[in-house]
């Protein structure tokens, strides 16, 4: 899982640094908060999320583990699309708020697997 979540995280490192070099280049900064989301629960939770699985969580490839990293990703995409749909004034907030919302529960209950894995290991 620790590789799967590291991949992930350049992946998400690379569209957000994009994001941030096209902003910079057409000095329009309107997608701030896509860019700012991009890195923080794309690069950053999921570079975190990698780490926990090499250093405590190793060798887990439960059918939880696996949920958890599906449940952030889904949640991620979600979230950063909807926020560049919202940012970028292809829609309005009204129409692209539950895809927000939805979203940001699914990366909120993907922490709380991950607390779940950890609580787990504990137990062992």
């Amino acid at each position: 899982m620790d590789k799967k979540f590291i991949l992930t995280s350049f992946a998400y490192a690379i569209a957000g640094l994009t994001l941030g070099i096209f902003m910079a280049a057409t000095k329009n900064h309107g997608q701030l908060v896509t860019h700012t989301h991009i890195l923080l629960i794309g690069f950053v939770m999921s570079f975190i999320y990698a780490l926990c699985h090499k250093l405590w969580l190793d060798k887990i490839n439960s059918r939880l583990a696996k949920l958890q990293y599906y449940l952030h990703q889904l949640g991620t995409l979600g979230v950063v699309i909807g926020l560049f749909l919202f940012y970028g004034n292809f829609v309005a907030l009204e129409a692209v708020d539950p895809l927000l919302a939805l979203s940001s529960i699914t990366v909120l209950i993907a922490l709380i697997l991950m607390k779940v894995l950890f609580i787990q290991t504990l137990k062992k």
